[in-house]
């Protein structure tokens, strides 16, 4: 049976899937009102705030609030893992995926492929590869299977580059 809350985020995630962002917004503060600890609203104040308002303290506030009312409820870490990649704040990043390890809900290889993300952005190619190989081993998904593989690719290819360039 589902809760009035439940139908109400429902309701909510319609309105964002039809870009009422404003109309998503109140219904997602109006179940916080009655029930604070509901993971999904906060989960989806915070991408909200992300990718609407640019507001990325508050959405970090409402992700982190999402994961600690349900530590099992995967989706805060992914948008958080994302906001901490857009802000380069790899320290934060590093410990979230290291947590994330640990949260059965949570994909491994795609924990491997965001560590991989960091080392590559860092200009550290070997650990990249080193992480996708590990998302490939984790992965059962061909598509992302191959996707990793080009990944590997083109980390393999800019160490070439690098080596040039420091000649």
């Amino acid at each position: 049976m589902t809760t009035n809350h439940e139908h109400i985020y429902l309701e909510a995630e319609a309105d964002i899937r039809n870009s009422n962002y404003h109309e998503a917004f109140q219904k997602y503060e109006s179940i916080l009102y009655e029930e604070p600890d509901f993971a999904p609203a906060h989960n989806s104040l915070g991408w909200i705030f992300k990718t609407q308002f640019d507001n990325y303290q508050k959405a970090e506030m409402h992700f982190k609030a999402a994961i600690k009312a349900d530590a099992l409820y995967p989706h805060p870490y992914f948008h958080l893992a994302s906001l901490y990649i857009d802000l380069q704040r790899f320290d934060d990043l590093a410990r979230l995926l290291d947590k994330c390890m640990q949260v059965p809900t949570i994909e491994k290889s795609w924990v491997h492929y965001r560590l991989a993300l960091m080392h590559e952005y860092n200009g550290n190619y070997e650990p990249a590869i080193q992480q996708l190989r590990h998302a490939i081993l984790y992965s059962m998904n061909n598509e992302k299977t191959k996707d990793y593989q080009a990944d590997i690719e083109r980390c393999r290819s800019k160490i070439e580059i690098a080596r040039e360039l420091n000649k």
